[in-house]
C-alpha cells in the first residue's frame, strides 16, 4: 500500500494538472470502489472547479469551490494518469501523450475526469481497495477517515517533547506504536524500518524506556530527525515501487534502490556487515540489524 511518500508524490503531480481547472465532465465506470460512491458523486464534481489541493496522512484531498472536498486514498493498488488532450495547456511531466480514444479505457479504469483544458485525469485500480469520498468542507476535521489522526510527521508539531509526551507508560514495541496513525499521519512500514535502522534504535524496544523522569533518551531526537530525512529522501526519489506503484506520468518510484534495511532479510548490514534480520510485527514484517539496532 503506497505510504506518505509515494502519496505526496501523486498529489504534487495532480497539483499542476488540477488546481485551478474545471471538472469538465465524470465517467464512473462502475457503483464504488471499496466503499460505494457518494450520492451524486458524478454530478456534484461537474462543473466545480479545483481551488487546492493538499496531502493528509496517507489521503489527498482537493478543495472544490462549491465548498466540498474531494477525498482519494490510493488503497493497495491504485494510481491516477494525466493524459493530454487537443487544446492542453503547458502540458509538462505528468502528462501522458494520448489519442483521446485511449485515455480512460482501460479494464481497469474506474473514474475519468475531463478538465476544461481538455486533459483527462484517469483513476485505474485492479484491486479496487482505493476509497472516493466527497464532503462538505467543514467536516474535514470530523469526517470518518480523518478524524483523530495525528500530527504530520514533516509537521512542526512531530518533536522529541510530542513523543516523549506519547510514549510515557507505553509498553507495546517502538515499531507498532510509530505506526499508530493517531499518533502519527501518513508513516508506514517501510520508512518506519529505515528510520529506526538510522537512529539504531530496536523495533523490539519499549516505547517507554525512551522515556526518563526528566526528559528522555537522546536519541529520541534523533529518530526524529532520521525520520523526516527519510520521508523527504522518499519524496525526492519518488517515492518506492516495489509492485504497483507509479507516478501520475508512470514513472516508477527510486527509493527502494535505497533501503539499508527494508526487505534484505539475510543480507548484511550496510554498516556492520550482520546478516538483516525479519520478524512479524502486529501482523506486519519488520527488517532490522540486531547489532546496530539496540
Amino acid at each position: 500500500m503506497p505510504e506518505l511518500p509515494e502519496v505526496e508524490t501523486v498529489m504534487r503531480g495532480l497539483k499542476p494538472v488540477l488546481e485551478g481547472r474545471r471538472i469538465a465532465a465524470v465517467s464512473l465506470r462502475r457503483a464504488g470502489l471499496r466503499f460505494p460512491f457518494p450520492d451524486r458523486f458524478a454530478d456534484r464534481l461537474t462543473g466545480s472547479r479545483v481551488t487546492g489541493l493538499w496531502r493528509r496522512a496517507k489521503y489527498i484531498l482537493a478543495g472544490l469551490d462549491t465548498g466540498e472536498i474531494l477525498l482519494i486514498h490510493l488503497g493497495m493498488t491504485g494510481r491516477f494518469t494525466v493524459f493530454s488532450g487537443q487544446g492542453a495547456r503547458n502540458l509538462g511531466e505528468f502528462y501522458f501523450g494520448a489519442a483521446a480514444g485511449e485515455a480512460g479505457q482501460g479494464l481497469h479504469d474506474h473514474v475519468v475526469l475531463e478538465l476544461d483544458d481538455g486533459a483527462r485525469v484517469v483513476y485505474t485500480d485492479p484491486r479496487r481497495f482505493g476509497v472516493m469520498d466527497l464532503f462538505p468542507a467543514e467536516e474535514q476535521s470530523t469526517h470518518k477517515l480523518l478524524g483523530g489522526i495525528g500530527v504530520e510527521p514533516l509537521g512542526n508539531a512531530f518533536s522529541a517533547d510530542y513523543l516523549a509526551e506519547r510514549f510515557r507508560g507505553i509498553a507495546a514495541p517502538l515499531k507498532v506504536v510509530l505506526l499508530d496513525q493517531h499518533l502519527i499521519a501518513g508513516l508506514g512500514n517501510i520508512y518506519v524500518c529505515e528510520a529506526l535502522h538510522r537512529a539504531g534504535l530496536s523495533p523490539r524496544r519499549k516505547a517507554r524506556t525512551l522515556v526518563r523522569k526528566r526528559g528522555y533518551d537522546p536519541r529520541l531526537p534523533d529518530l526524529v530527525r532520521h525520520v523526516r530525512e527519510v520521508l523527504a529522501e522518499a519524496i525526492t526519489a519518488g517515492g518506492s515501487t516495489l509492485q504497483d506503484f507509479a507516478h501520475t506520468d508512470g514513472a516508477s518510484g527510486a527509493f527502494q534502490q535505497r533501503f539499508l534495511v527494508y526487505d534484505r532479510q539475510g543480507e548484511p548490514c550496510m554498516t556492520c556487515g550482520a546478516p538483516i534480520e525479519r520478524l512479524v510485527q502486529s501482523g506486519r514484517s519488520t527488517f532490522y540489524c540486531r547489532h546496530c539496532q539496540k
